[in-house]
C-alpha cells in the first residue's frame, strides 16, 4: 500500500463505519428509551399504517364499549321502574279484591280508594320517570353500535308504561270501583312483557361488550407485535452498536496517526 499525503483512504473508511455505528447505537438508543421500534416513519412505513388502523379499531371497540354500559345502566334503571310499577300493581290488585268484600262499609271502601289514588299517582310518576333527560317509558326505540365499526347495532325497544292498556286503564279509573280485575291482569301481563324484553336486551348488550373487550384486547396485542419493540434483543444490538463504536473511535484514531509515517520518510 502507498503512502500518500493528501487521501487517507483508511481514515476515511474508519470514520464511514464510525458514522454508521454511531446512528446504528442512536436509533437502538431510541427505540429503548421509547418502547417503540417505529421511531420515524421510515423506519417501518408499512408497519406504522398497519398499527395505526388497529390502534384506532381498539380505541373505537373501547368507546362502543363505554355506551354500551351506558345503555345497561339505562335498562337496569328501567327494571327498577318496572319492578316497582309491578308491585304498584299488584297491590292495586289486592285493594281491588278488598274493596269487593260485601262487608265493608262506605267509610271502608273510600279508605281503600284513597290507597288507590296515591297508587295511581305513583304509577304516573313512574311512567314519567328519566335517565339522563331521556324518557325512560316512551315510544321511542333506541339504538345502540355494539362494534367498532358501526356494522352491528342493539335496539332497546319501546317501553311505553303510559299506553299500555291495563296500565292506562287503572290511572284513568277515578276509583276502585271504576277499574275491573281484568284490566289489573292486564297491566301485570303488560310489565312482565316489558320486564322480559328489558332482560333479554340486558343479556345481549353483555355479550356484545365481552365480544368487543376481547376484541379491543386482540387489535392491541396485534398493534404491539408491529410497533413495540423487543428490549431483550434491542439490548443485545445496544451492546453490539456500543462495541462497534468504541472500536471505531479506536480504528479513526489509529488511521489519522498512520499519517504520521510519511513525516517520518520526509525527515529522513
Amino acid at each position: 500500500m502507498s503512502l500518500v499525503i493528501n487521501t487517507n483512504s483508511a481514515a476515511t473508511s474508519a470514520s464511514n463505519n464510525l458514522a454508521a455505528s454511531n446512528a446504528m447505537l442512536q436509533k437502538s438508543l431510541n427505540r429503548l428509551s421509547s418502547g417503540s421500534k417505529i421511531v420515524n416513519p421510515s423506519d417501518d412505513a408499512g408497519g406504522l399504517a398497519v398499527s395505526m388502523k388497529l390502534t384506532a379499531a381498539a380505541r373505537r371497540s373501547g368507546a362502543a364499549n363505554i355506551n354500551i354500559g351506558n345503555s345497561i345502566s339505562f335498562l337496569q334503571t328501567q327494571e327498577g321502574g318496572l319492578k316497582v310499577a309491578g308491585k304498584v300493581i299488584e297491590r292495586i290488585g289486592e285493594l281491588k279484591t278488598l274493596y269487593t268484600d260485601p262487608t265493608k262499609n262506605a267509610s271502608d271502601l273510600a279508605n281503600y280508594d284513597a290507597e288507590f289514588t296515591q297508587l295511581k299517582a305513583q304509577l304516573t310518576s313512574i311512567a314519567a320517570e328519566k335517565f339522563n333527560t331521556k324518557d325512560l317509558f316512551s315510544a321511542n326505540v333506541l339504538t345502540t353500535q355494539v362494534s367498532e365499526d358501526g356494522s352491528q347495532t342493539v335496539d332497546m325497544s319501546a317501553k311505553n308504561l303510559a299506553a299500555d292498556a291495563g296500565v292506562a286503564a287503572i290511572t284513568g279509573a277515578t276509583d276502585l270501583a271504576g277499574v275491573t280485575l281484568t284490566q289489573i291482569k292486564s297491566a301485570t301481563e303488560g310489565v312482565a312483557t316489558m320486564r322480559a324484553k328489558n332482560g333479554a336486551e340486558q343479556s345481549r348488550f353483555e355479550f356484545a361488550a365481552e365480544l368487543l373487550t376481547t376484541n379491543k384486547a386482540n387489535l392491541e396485542a396485534a398493534s404491539s407485535r408491529i410497533v413495540d419493540v423487543d428490549v431483550a434483543a434491542e439490548s443485545t444490538q445496544l451492546a453490539r452498536w456500543n462495541t462497534l463504536v468504541s472500536a471505531g473511535t479506536s480504528m479513526l484514531s489509529q488511521a489519522n496517526q498512520s499519517s504520521q509515517n510519511v513525516l517520518q520518510l520526509l525527515r529522513g
